[in-house]
């Protein structure tokens, strides 16, 4: 379906690297380090991390379209998580946070068939990488997840200065990657941000929807499992 294309790009979070299930484990194991239990009342830390997710999300979504800025994400999502679950957040143990941003990006779950499609698709076109994130946690997560050697090229918007769906970050991409609109395509999990912003910029997509949302009609393309991709490329 893709075979003439040449370059390929991928967004990082919840696309190849796992962020909710690695951001669970990271919450798991600061909830007992830290006693929530005793603020929450809840022995597991189910809730605290639902919360903290939807919350996640959120503001994630107001970031992409420059709403908020990096310290407000990270100071909001849990600010907000702490007061829903009735914790006034000027009685938390801020270090909790310091110690979030640390541990997580070390962590290496990704999505099935991460490692075995990359090689499969590196083998065939130049791959790229397209990330919201924040440098020095994808950094961490390329190096420590072993995914930076398939990428010729990575840019990260904190860098390059401006978010998905942005179409200047894609022109930027393009541009970085020594390709064309007509020979590339975005792969990626949030339909703003890397669907619409790709297609907006002229750019063929493919939605990696592994949490089994409806396919929206402006979608064309779109996979549940990485492994799928084989055999579109």
């Amino acid at each position: 379906m893709f075979s003439a294309k040449k370059d390929i790009f991928f967004d990082l979070d919840h696309t190849l690297w796992d962020f909710d299930l690695n951001a669970r484990e990271t919450l798991h194991e600061l909830y007992g380090r830290y006693a929530f239990r005793d603020l929450t009342g809840e022995e597991n830390s189910d809730r605290f991390i639902e919360t903290y997710t939807v919350n996640n999300h959120r503001l994630w979504h107001l970031y992409h379209h420059g709403k908020i800025d990096k310290e407000t994400l990270r100071k909001a999502r849990f600010e907000d998580t702490f007061r829903e679950l009735g914790i006034d957040p000027k009685v938390f143990p801020w270090k909790f946070n310091d110690d979030y941003l640390a541990i997580c990006p070390t962590k290496t779950r990704l999505f099935p068939h991460a490692h075995e499609t990359l090689t499969y698709l590196q083998s065939r076109y130049n791959l790229h990488l397209i990330s919201n994130g924040f440098k020095e946690a994808c950094e961490m997560k390329l190096d420590r997840s072993k995914l930076r050697p398939y990428f010729n090229t990575i840019v990260i918007s904190e860098i390059v200065g401006v978010n998905k769906p942005s179409p200047e970050i894609f022109q930027f991409a393009i541009s970085n990657g020594k390709t064309s609109i007509e020979n590339a395509v975005m792969i990626g999990d949030n339909l703003d941000a890397d669907i619409r912003g790709a297609q907006n910029a002229g750019i063929d997509a493919i939605y990696f929807n592994a949490v089994g949302a409806q396919k929206p009609d402006d979608v064309l393309h779109m996979v549940t499992n990485l492994k799928e991709l084989q055999s579109m490329f």
